[in-house]
């Protein structure tokens, strides 16, 4: 039969017979063991984020081939990597901080991914509207995943939040009211104050308790909300 030639592992292999035709090289990539050889050894330095690719220019004095760069390539490259970092910009400056904050938070907390997709929305907003300028961006980040969690109507309590971003509560909550007042409505979203009925479900299952002991406790908490019980947070 034909050979049918595919590339598996760095290897051009024939499906048919399974003979190793050649082997597939990728650059003459030298390996580095120590801290030295890997400082010494790296040209470039790829930072990937969701709103964008930035590379940073090297500083090392030899090129991609290992020959050395004279004094007036390293000036020239010295002066692109200024003029590079000042035209980034102080949002993106911002979101270089945040995301990586937002998303040790989520994993920490368990926070589905839709969630978080609408807290980095909200941050976004308050980024762009500069609401970060002389305050804590630690405490809109929680601020904004909490205020995702209650748009969602997911149970989780701002004290989690507060203790998971180890952010004082009284930041959080002042950043939160910033949110609510100023992001939420240019979004169309709604905060939903929590309820009781969906913390009963959450600390049921952690219990392992039955869903009819549940459904009781729902039932009595509907019982005293009728005869005038606020239960509102």
């Amino acid at each position: 039969p034909n050979p049918s030639i595919e590339e598996r592992d760095g290897n051009k292999v024939c499906l048919n017979c399974g003979m190793i035709k050649e082997r597939t090289y990728v650059g003459n990539e030298r390996r580095a063991y120590t801290v030295e050889e890997i400082q010494n050894r790296r040209r470039t330095e790829p930072r990937w984020r969701d709103f964008g690719p930035r590379t940073m220019l090297p500083t090392t004095k030899t090129d991609s081939k290992g020959k050395s760069i004279g004094p007036k390539e390293q000036a020239l490259f010295s002066r692109l990597s200024k003029i590079q970092n000042s035209l980034i910009s102080s949002i993106e400056r911002n979101f270089w901080e945040a995301k990586p904050k937002l998303k040790m938070l989520t994993s920490k907390l368990n926070i589905p991914e839709y969630i978080s997709e609408t807290a980095w929305k909200i941050y976004s907003i308050v980024a762009k509207k500069k609401l970060t300028m002389g305050r804590s961006i630690n405490g809109f980040i929680a601020g904004s995943l909490y205020a995702a969690i209650r748009v969602h109507d997911f149970p989780r309590l701002l004290d989690e939040v507060c203790e998971a971003s180890l952010t004082p509560r009284r930041t959080v909550h002042r950043s939160l009211a910033m949110i609510i007042r100023e992001v939420l409505p240019s979004l169309g979203l709604r905060y939903q104050p929590i309820t009781a009925e969906s913390l009963v479900f959450r600390f049921g299952n952690e219990l392992d308790l039955p869903m009819q002991v549940q459904k009781v406790a729902i039932n009595m908490l509907r019982t005293a909300s009728k005869n005038g019980l606020a239960r509102t947070g």
